[in-house]
């Protein structure tokens, strides 16, 4: 099923956050894995417009040859960030009948796992530019996300010059749980048996507690970006499963189940977003995919703002 044509009707936008674990595996006989296969064939049937990969691992060898077999596979136009000291690099995708792309930046200061960045734009309006990115924040330092949140930042610097924003991807740490569904993490709790993961995701509290890391999510939200699930969860839309866990299912020794694979967008264009699918990969993954579907037609309007930019969310409610 093509869910961009089947389910709206009309025109829209796709974006999609997708962690496949470890690029699917070793080639076998020469070509990519059964699993990266089954993988692929289930994102195209959400059309994406833009893909926001992580753990591209095979990706970069044989002249990137796994990189351009998921171009002719989505029909899309990929790119892959710079190789840092993580194995499992970022990716991106673009529809180009959708997005003309007009720069593409590396960044390798700072970053564990480098993140893609392009400058595109959408058909419709191309005078105004949008940054992407597709990020992996670090999985083993909180001091690490933090600086690379920081990072981050510097590329939404550009909403303030009239551009647009969109990135995303596993944030490795958890949402501030002001309006989410799935509870805090009790990490004194007996199941909790991982005591490096423990390590990689709290800070210790003032009384000597360990507290879960939400920097990244408190941070972008501070500075006025939005996270299209709680947006859908929480405003007109009403749907609530759109902040459904996103990884951890088959980890239950690292707290369980949560929501750590994110999009973040500007004020303008997270007016436009309509509908968000979390996709079982179960099989396939240990991260859920997740979709965010646009009015491509409020897309335009956002990007032109013309609609009134949205309210910082308010983490005290």
């Amino acid at each position: 099923m093509n869910v961009a044509i089947d389910r709206y009707s009309e025109r829209v936008v796709t974006v999609v956050i997708a962690n496949l674990e470890h690029d699917g595996g070793a080639d076998e006989d020469g070509e990519s894995p059964q699993r990266w296969r089954d993988f692929h064939a289930l994102i195209r049937g959400y059309h994406p417009d833009v893909l926001l990969r992580q753990e591209m691992t095979y990706s970069r060898a044989e002249g990137h040859r796994r990189l351009h077999a998921a171009e002719r596979l989505l029909g899309m136009r990929g790119f892959l960030g710079a190789q840092g000291s993580g194995r499992n690099g970022t990716g991106l995708f673009v529809r180009p009948e959708v997005f003309d792309v007009q720069q593409q930046f590396e960044h390798t200061r700072h970053w564990r796992t480098p993140p893609t960045n392009i400058v595109a734009s959408l058909r419709e309006v191309p005078d105004v530019p949008i940054v992407m990115t597709s990020w992996h924040l670090a999985f083993n330092s909180p001091r690490g996300r933090e600086r690379e949140t920081d990072e981050i930042l510097a590329l939404a610097d550009k909403i303030n010059k009239g551009w647009a924003f969109i990135g995303g991807g596993d944030c490795n740490e958890y949402p501030h749980p002001a309006g989410e569904s799935v509870l805090p993490i009790d990490w004194t709790s007996d199941t909790v048996t991982d005591r490096l993961h423990v390590a990689h995701r709290t800070n210790l509290g003032p009384d000597g507690s360990r507290v879960s890391c939400t920097y990244a999510d408190r941070t972008l939200l501070a500075a006025g970006l939005h996270d299209p699930a709680r947006y859908a969860a929480h405003g007109l839309l009403a749907q609530q499963d759109a902040l459904l866990p996103t990884a951890g299912h088959v980890k239950p020794s690292q707290g369980g189940e949560r929501r750590i694979d994110r999009l973040y967008v500007d004020p303008w264009l997270v007016n436009a977003v309509i509908a968000v699918h979390v996709i079982d990969t179960a099989g396939l993954s240990d991260h859920h995919a997740v979709a965010f579907v646009f009015s491509r037609a409020a897309m335009a309007e956002g990007l032109r703002r013309r609609m009134t930019a949205l309210a910082p969310y308010d983490l005290s409610a």
